[in-house]
């Protein structure tokens, strides 16, 4: 017989659900390799903070960004949520960042090109590994490669699959 006190047979607290541990110990394990060559919290957030002062003077990029972003206290909030989730898996990110890019008219693969153009160049100004480049220039041009694939689908349809093949490596 349940006593009153206890929860009903179908609760079941947020840690406990099946699969749930798995979860944790993979998000754990990706943190702890990206920390052990020197990406953790902290490095993310000043690489967020240098590459984003970067962009904000840039001939080609700066515009663009100014004409969307009001707070970029808040902006780089998010760029470092988003940063920690990518990096770490810290699942902290919630937001569409295709639906923001795919409504910024005339975005091409020369804007993208050059964006991971000024982020490589960040990340070797103060790279705490070359594996620690070698994680973050990926996943960005991973990224890079999305985003303008998906722009140009949005665009173009199926002839836009392949719209970041030429984009440049770290």
């Amino acid at each position: 017989m349940l006593d009153e006190t206890d929860p009903p047979a179908t609760a079941i607290a947020a840690d406990e659900r099946p699969g749930r541990a798995h979860v944790l110990a993979a998000r754990d394990k990706k943190r702890a390799e990206a920390e052990a060559i020197g990406v953790d919290a902290d490095y993310i957030s000043g690489f967020v903070d240098r590459f984003y002062a970067r962009i904000r003077e840039d001939d080609l990029l700066g515009p663009i960004f100014a004409e969307r972003i009001a707070d970029w206290d808040v902006h780089l909030g998010r760029m470092k949520q988003f940063w920690r989730s990518i990096l770490h898996n810290s699942g902290e990110f919630s937001g569409n960042p295709m639906v923001k890019h795919t409504a910024i008219p005339g975005l091409d693969s020369s804007h993208f090109s050059h964006w991971l153009e000024l982020f490589y160049e960040t990340l070797r100004e103060e790279e705490p590994q070359d594996a620690a480049t070698r994680l973050v220039g990926t996943r960005a041009r991973m990224i890079a490669d999305s985003l303008l694939t998906g722009i140009e689908m949005h665009r173009s349809g199926l002839s836009g699959a392949r719209a970041g093949k030429d984009l440049p490596h770290v």
